[in-house]
This record gives structure tokens, sequence and C-alpha cells, in this order.
């Protein structure tokens, strides 16, 4: 297995966990808070994979899936195109809601372009520099282990708030 395969398989896992997780819940189940300052099950799933779309198109040197796609405006969110979640406020997290299909429909999306370009990757890509504003320069195989590490991490987080629902 190559470094690439391995990547796409790591994305992959995001994919189908994603998915699964959406999977049959209505817009009200998707935006449940277990707490009121929790993140939902829709924002957590929006937001991992405008992540991955903002961070693989950028190294990609690609338009994002959001865009070029027109997700952003079948979300129709009050937040610029640019907007992956990062920071957001309570407030700003409420206002993340969509249909189950819809967050299903980007992140496959967003897997498509991220794989069409870890397909073309070279063992020898994955140590260009990517982002020089760190010491060290972050390196395109750190970034994108980075965005599957996060990827994960939110994946677990909305598995725990489905789990709380009772599904």
């Amino acid at each position: 297995m190559t470094p690439a395969e391995l990547l796409v398989e790591s994305f992959e896992r995001v994919l189908e966990s994603g998915t699964a997780l959406v999977d049959g819940l209505t817009a009200d189940q998707l935006a449940h808070r277990p707490a009121p300052d929790a993140n939902p099950i829709g924002w957590l799933v929006w937001h991992l994979t405008r992540v991955q779309d903002d961070h693989v198109a950028d190294v990609a040197g690609i338009e994002q899936v959001w865009t070029a796609q027109g997700y952003a405006d079948r979300f129709a969110l009050p937040f610029e195109d640019g907007d992956i979640g990062y920071g957001h406020s309570s407030a700003q997290v409420d206002q993340v809601r969509a249909e189950a299909d819809l967050l299903a429909s980007y992140l496959s999306a967003v897997y498509a372009q991220t794989v069409g370009f870890l397909r073309e990757l070279g063992e020898d890509d994955l140590d260009r520099v990517v982002d020089e504003r760190w010491d060290p320069p972050v390196t395109l195989g750190v970034r994108l282990v980075s965005v599957v590490n996060d990827d994960t991490q939110h994946v677990g987080q909305a598995a725990y708030v489905r789990g709380l629902l009772g599904l």
C-alpha cells in the first residue's frame, strides 16, 4: 500500500462514518444540542466536510466543491463562502441547519475530489511544503494527516451525540 492509498483509505472511512451518522435523521435530530453550547451532528458533519474541502482544495490548487458544485447556494447559510466553521459562536452553530441527504451529498462530493487529488500523488509529493507559517513548515503529508485527524475527531463527536439521541 502506498502512502496515497493509505490516505484514500482514511478519507473513505470518514465518508462511510459521516454518511452513516446522518442517515435517517430528521433536521431536528441533526440540530439537537445535548447541552446549550454543544455542537450538533449536522454542524459537526458540515464542519468536518468544510475543513476537508477547504484544506484539500488549497493544497491541490483547485476550487472548493463548496462553490464549484453549488453547495454554498444549496445550504444557503448566512456566512461568507470561505467560512468553515472554525471559531463559530453558539448562535452561528444554530444557523447550520441542513437535511441529511444534503450533508451526505456534500461529504460524498468532497470525498470524490479529495480522492481524485490523492490518486495523482507520488511519495515525494508528500514532502512538499504547503505552509511556511509554522516552524517547522507544514508538508503536504502532515497537512493531509491533520485533516484526517480533525475529521475523525468530529465524526466521533457526532457519533456520541447520535448515541445520546438513543439511535
